[in-house]
């Protein structure tokens, strides 16, 4: 079965960076997409941030606009890994961290429901 493995949270001062990343043991396909979602106490979770490749190569990215300018996602397919580079960190950017992945389209999450084939088990952001 397909794993997602996060790491890289913890906790950091407003205006620092952190790097999460996310590790898809096995690697399924060729066109892959990954994402990364966030959810705080008593909230919905909502989308972070997105990638999608074709034979190593990024076709798309999609960036939420309270992250854009300030958060960069990337993946590396030799390591069947994706990540989430973030920089100028805020304190409404402290949450759980979860990575998605699906094969033929981006995982979403919409009207409190989140749709992707695999779900990582999340990582703690806290800023502070």
């Amino acid at each position: 079965q397909e794993q997602l493995v996060e790491s890289g949270g913890g906790l950091v001062q407003p205006g620092g960076s952190l790097r999460l990343s996310c590790t898809a043991s096995p690697w399924t396909g060729n066109g892959y997409c990954m994402a990364w979602f966030r959810q705080v106490p008593g909230k919905e979770r909502e989308g972070v941030a997105a990638i999608y490749t074709y034979g190593g190569v990024a076709l798309d990215t999609y960036y939420a606009d309270s992250v854009k300018g300030r958060f960069d996602i990337s993946r590396d397919n030799a390591k069947s890994t994706v990540y989430l580079q973030m920089n100028s960190l805020k304190p409404e950017d402290a949450a759980i961290y979860y990575c998605a992945a699906e094969a033929a389209e981006c995982p979403y999450c919409s009207g409190g429901y989140c749709f992707g084939n695999y779900w990582g088990q999340g990582t703690q952001v806290t800023v502070s």
